[in-house]
C-alpha cells in the first residue's frame, strides 16, 4: 500500500491538482502491490525535502505522475510503503480455528450436564465419607417433620377425590368388594410417592434453589472454598441425603392417611363398610407394592434436590436470576418426576396382574 501526501504548505491549485491522486480509489488500483518505497533526506538543498527513492529499478507510474505535477508547483511530497503482508485488506493466513471453538451450549443443556456432575459428585464424595453430618441433620428436619402436614393435608383430599370418581361406578356394578383393593393398589403404587414429590418439590425444591441461588450471586460459596470447605459437602450431599431419607416415610404416611380417608368418605356417603374396605386392601396389596412406592420415593428425593441444587449454584443475574432459577427448577423437577415414575413404572409392573382377583375373592 503506497501513502502520499505533500510535505509543504501547497496553494490552492496545488491541492486541486492533487486531491484526486491521493485517494486510495485513485492510487491503489494503478500501484504495484510491494514498491518499496522508502523516504531519503537530501542534504544539499535549502530545505530538508523528502523524497522517495525506490528499490525496484523502474519507479512505478504513479509515483512519476506525482513527481510531475509537484515539481512544478515546488511541492514535495512523501512516499510510503506498506509491506502487503501487513496491511488490513491482505493480512497474513492463521491456522483454521477448531469446528467448536466459540459454540456455546444453550444455557438448559448446560445446567442439565451440571446436574448430572454433581450427581456424580454426591455419590463419590458420600461413598468417601465426605458428609456434613450437622448440615444433614438440619436439613433432614427440614424435609420431613416440617413437611409432613402439608404432605398429610394433600394425600387426604386426594384419597377423596379419587374415591368419589369411582366408587359410585362399582358400586352401580355390584364390585364394591374391590374398592378398597383399587383405592390401596392406586395410592400406594401411583398416587402417594407422585403427590409427596410434587409437594417436596414445591415446598422444598424452591427453597433449595433460592438459598444457593442467593449464595452463589452474593459470592458466599466462593467464602466456603477460601474456608477450605467443599461446597458439594457442606450445601449439596446434605440436601441429598435428606430428600433421600425423608420421602419414603413420608409416601408411607401419605397412603395410610389418604387411604383411610378414602374409607371413610365411602362409609359416610356411599355406604360401604369400612372393614369390607380395609379387608379388600389386604387381599389386593402385596410386599412389591410397598417397596416399589419407597424405590421411587428415594429416585424423586434425588431428582429434586439434585436439580434444585444445580440449577441453584448456576445462578446468574443477581435477584433476577435467583427467581428465575426457582421457577426453573420446580418446573424441570416436577417433568423430571413425571418421565422417572413413567420408568419406573414400566420397569415395575409388567405383564396381567391379579391383584384384583385376590381382593374380591
Amino acid at each position: 500500500m503506497l501513502i502520499c501526501f505533500p510535505t509543504a504548505s501547497p496553494t490552492m491549485e496545488a491541492s486541486s491538482l492533487l486531491r484526486p491522486f491521493l485517494t486510495p480509489s485513485s492510487i491503489l488500483p494503478r500501484l504495484n502491490p510491494n514498491p518499496f518505497l522508502l523516504p531519503t533526506l537530501n542534504p544539499k538543498k535549502r530545505r530538508s525535502r523528502w523524497r522517495s527513492q525506490l528499490k525496484t529499478p523502474n519507479p512505478p507510474p504513479i509515483h512519476r505522475h506525482l513527481s510531475s505535477i509537484c515539481k512544478p508547483n515546488r511541492l514535495n511530497f512523501l512516499c510510503l510503503s506498506v509491506p502487503e503482508e501487513l496491511t488490513t485488506n491482505n493480512a497474513p493466513e492463521t491456522d483454521p480455528e477448531p469446528l467448536f471453538s466459540r459454540w456455546t451450549p444453550p444455557r438448559p443443556l448446560w445446567r442439565g450436564l451440571s446436574a448430572l456432575v454433581i450427581a456424580g459428585q454426591v455419590v463419590r464424595r458420600a461413598l468417601a465419607g465426605h458428609v456434613h453430618r450437622r448440615n444433614t441433620l438440619q436439613q433432614l428436619e427440614r424435609v420431613g417433620p416440617r413437611s409432613t402436614g402439608v404432605c398429610l393435608l394433600t394425600a387426604t383430599f386426594v384419597g377423596m377425590a379419587f374415591t368419589i370418581q369411582f366408587v359410585r361406578e362399582f358400586t352401580r356394578l355390584g364390585l364394591h368388594r374391590s374398592v378398597g383393593g383399587v383405592l390401596a393398589l392406586a395410592l400406594s403404587r401411583e398416587l402417594s410417592p407422585v403427590v409427596t414429590a410434587v409437594v417436596i418439590a414445591g415446598r422444598v425444591g424452591s427453597a433449595f434453589a433460592a438459598e444457593l441461588g442467593t449464595m452463589q450471586v452474593s459470592e458466599q460459596t466462593d467464602t466456603l472454598r477460601v474456608l477450605g470447605a467443599h461446597p458439594v459437602d457442606y450445601l449439596v450431599t446434605p440436601r441429598v441425603i435428606a430428600c433421600c431419607l425423608a420421602l419414603p416415610f413420608l409416601t408411607l404416611m401419605c397412603f395410610t392417611v389418604g387411604l383411610a380417608s378414602s374409607a371413610l368418605l365411602a362409609d359416610a356417603v356411599f355406604g360401604v363398610s369400612i372393614n369390607i374396605i380395609l379387608d379388600s386392601a389386604r387381599k389386593a396389596l402385596r410386599p412389591w407394592d410397598l417397596i416399589s412406592a419407597m424405590v421411587k420415593s428415594q429416585v424423586f428425593g434425588g431428582i429434586i434436590a439434585t436439580v434444585s441444587c444445580a440449577w441453584g449454584v448456576t445462578t446468574l443475574g443477581g435477584a433476577k436470576g435467583v427467581g428465575e432459577s426457582t421457577t426453573s427448577a420446580v418446573v424441570i423437577s416436577l417433568v423430571s418426576i413425571f418421565m422417572a415414575d413413567f420408568a419406573l413404572s414400566y420397569c415395575f409392573f409388567q405383564g396381567a396382574g391379579d391383584s384384583l382377583k385376590y381382593a374380591m375373592g
